[in-house]
């Protein structure tokens, strides 16, 4: 089968790789019809990946079509239109049943990643198939009526923006602010005004982005100064909530500095500085709530697969280009360099990019 592999830093490939085989009796093989380029996924692209693997089929998001099933599969058919959530539960223990998969009892087990694409012990979804461990646990049914890119949101951009909002325990009449414009924040911004906020702040230096957030009903932070505007646009109080879904240093003090005393902050941009300087004097005299995580997909998703059936939520929004799979290191590229215009990119096994 063909896939999109990591080459090295700055670098991924097509290649011809060796197909997805069914894990075991309890797992699945799906034909991807759709998968994402997520922000996370540059990271790796960059170099900073979680192994020193090179050649392993990248993505952690897909859509697709139920192809082979392990005897033990209870839940799923060959022929099921399926989403492949980003994060990987088991269905043996308790965590994983509650859908708490970041929580999982058997995180050792040697088929056992967090997520996708992130070495060769789980290989990615930015491919023609993706072997999909614990069928029952791992994917999930799509309505007819949701279209593969509000699906492809929905594998992990919505559940984590949803997350990230719950974590800040967002409510009704709340000011929130909303760092970073990307995918994960533009559907922070909804899912902030549908847990009950009435003003959604948006701190985005990218122009087009920080538009799209203005389209779903935030109003803009000037990045010049984002701390001194955001004391402006509060009356000197701060936001109730902070949710910051970018993940660098600067931009997590950032959120520090724009809670409110007793306000929440959720951290759910993904950081790889194992020597955060977290500011604990701020936090401490503002007592400020402070929480930082990583999505299970699974425990979000049935509020959110509603929602969007409903026409409450609308994932699909975050979605730019739709490229031919042959067409990632361009993608790749794109992302990086934040290109004008650019959200969530799809690519298509198919090359059906029209």
């Amino acid at each position: 089968m063909r896939a999109v592999t990591y080459q090295g830093p700055d670098t991924v490939g097509l290649e011809q790789v060796k197909d997805a085989q069914l894990p075991d009796d309890l797992g699945a093989v799906v034909r991807v019809t759709a998968a994402g380029i997520c922000g996370s996924d540059l990271h790796i692209y960059h170099g900073h990946g979680f192994s020193d693997d090179i050649g392993y089929p990248l993505g952690h998001e897909a859509v697709g079509q139920v192809v082979e099933i392990g005897s033990r599969v209870a839940r799923f058919e060959v022929g099921d239109r399926v989403l492949v959530p980003a994060s990987v539960g088991c269905v043996f223990c308790a965590a994983c049943a509650t859908g708490h998969v970041t929580a999982c009892e058997h995180r050792r087990q040697p088929w056992k990643e967090f997520c996708y694409g992130m070495s060769h012990r789980l290989p990615g979804s930015q491919a023609e198939l993706v072997a999909v461990p614990h069928a029952d646990r791992n994917l999930f049914t799509v309505a007819p009526s949701v279209s593969d890119d509000a699906a492809l949101a929905l594998t992990d951009n919505a559940p984590t923006a949803w997350y990230g909002a719950r974590r800040a325990g967002v409510g009704p009449g709340d000011t929130v602010v909303v760092i970073g414009g990307g995918p994960v924040g533009q559907l922070a911004v909804q899912s902030a005004f549908l847990q009950g906020a009435a003003r959604v702040l948006i701190a985005e230096p990218v122009d087009h982005r920080r538009e799209e957030a203005e389209s779903l009903g935030a109003e803009p932070i000037d990045a010049a100064d984002p701390k001194a505007h955001i004391r402006e646009l509060t009356a000197g109080e701060g936001a109730d909530a902070v949710i910051e879904a970018v993940g660098r240093d600067e931009t997590i003090a950032l959120a520090i500095s724009a809670a409110r005393r007793a306000g929440r902050v959720s951290v759910i941009g993904v950081s790889q500085n194992d020597a955060f300087p977290f500011r604990m004097q701020a936090v401490q005299t503002k007592e400020l709530q402070f929480c930082a995580g990583l999505c299970s997909a699974q425990r979000e998703l049935p509020t959110l697969l509603a929602l969007t059936a409903a026409g409450r939520l609308d994932p699909a929004v975050v979605v730019s280009h739709h490229l031919a799979l042959a067409e990632a290191p361009a993608g790749y590229a794109m992302l990086a360099e934040r290109a004008a215009g650019v959200g969530k990119i799809v690519l298509r096994p198919d090359g059906a990019v029209a």
